[in-house]
């Protein structure tokens, strides 16, 4: 197997230049790094990925720790992450929490006894009373809204004022009565839930009062949840004129369930949803929906995470809330 030694050799120049260009550093000419790079095709020459761990005390992976790899959201989260890291020479390793507390605990210990460079982890089980745990001498980013004001970095969904949006939305379009299809939290009494407060406000704003006849609670955010919540709905005999779903997952099940029921949309009920999931466009109707902007919040996580790796992020933690925008499509028209 080729050494730098060897690559150094055929390309006239030093094991030093040839391991700045293996690095990208900046400062080597472009005729250089060319010669390196010719030199290290032909010879098949592959970094000793152990050795380099050694000498830096990195391995160059991250963990991401999700609550269901199976989730569109998680899932797309789990793509851009990895893409974004590749682009700075890191690997991810996914963790499966299935929103469990002790999981997400777990995770962390993993990550670290693994030798994860850091950890992004996306909490659901864990909460505000858990702070005390966070306090670790280990790079760790968290995702997600069932802890505030931690010790760690933190990027937020826009939870609140998308959901706000997304039901002011159907109000401008004519609801009045807004059903809500959601999850009747019970993992924590401190957890949250922040969709439904956006919900609520946003149906005050407009002067009508959140019936809790319209509330439809479902175990999980999946579209089967969603399809059966939306049959409880045609049944229940209320005036339901437009529907608001947490997920676009759970919105993708209510369509179906509505049309079962023969219940059209929008004509008869409109319907929003959350995430603004690729499957939204193709959808009969497309469906509106509150569009985070995935590829900056995967961005500003792999950032965060990697200047603390690097030592390079400021002592205080920080707190990133991702932008959105609503997609007003068929759904709602």
């Amino acid at each position: 197997m080729a050494t730098i030694q060897d690559v150094a050799k055929a390309a006239g120049v030093s094991p030093m230049t040839v391991s700045n260009v293996l690095n990208g550093h900046p400062h080597v000419r472009e005729s250089t790094r060319q010669k390196v790079l010719a030199a290290v095709e032909e010879l098949d020459y592959r970094v000793n990925a152990a050795a380099r761990n050694l000498r830096t005390g990195r391995t160059g992976t991250i963990g991401l720790a999700v609550p269901n790899i199976g989730d569109h959201y998680f899932a797309r989260l789990a793509a851009l992450v990895a893409t974004v890291a590749g682009e700075e020479g890191y690997r991810v390793e996914i963790e499966h929490t299935d929103a469990q507390r002790e999981r997400e605990l777990e995770a962390m210990t993993l990550s670290q006894n693994r030798m994860h460079d850091g950890l992004l982890l996306s909490t659901v089980g864990l909460g505000p009373q858990d702070k005390h745990l966070l306090r670790v001498d280990y790079p760790v980013v968290l995702l997600g809204e069932g802890i505030f004001d931690s010790p760690l970095d933190h990027i937020a969904m826009p939870n609140i004022d998308g959901s706000r949006a997304a039901t002011a939305h159907l109000v401008a379009q004519g609801s009045r009565r807004i059903a809500i299809i959601d999850i009747r939290f019970a993992l924590s009494d401190s957890v949250r839930d922040l969709r439904l407060e956006g919900y609520q406000q946003a149906l005050r704003d407009a002067g009508i009062e959140p019936d809790p006849r319209l509330f439809f609670d479902i175990e999980d955010f999946t579209m089967q949840e969603g399809l059966r919540a939306a049959r409880r709905i045609a049944s229940s005999g209320l005036p339901v004129d437009g529907v608001f779903c947490p997920t676009d997952g759970v919105a993708i099940g209510a369509l179906r369930g509505l049309a079962d029921a023969g219940i059209r949309v929008p004509e008869d009920i409109r319907v929003i949803g959350f995430d603004d999931l690729p499957e939204s466009e193709f959808l009969t109707p497309r469906l509106s929906s509150v569009s985070p902007a995935h590829e900056v919040t995967a961005r500003t996580a792999v950032t965060f995470l990697l200047e603390r790796i690097r030592g390079t992020a400021p002592a205080d933690a920080r707190e990133f809330v991702t932008p959105f925008e609503l997609r007003a499509r068929a759904s709602t028209a």
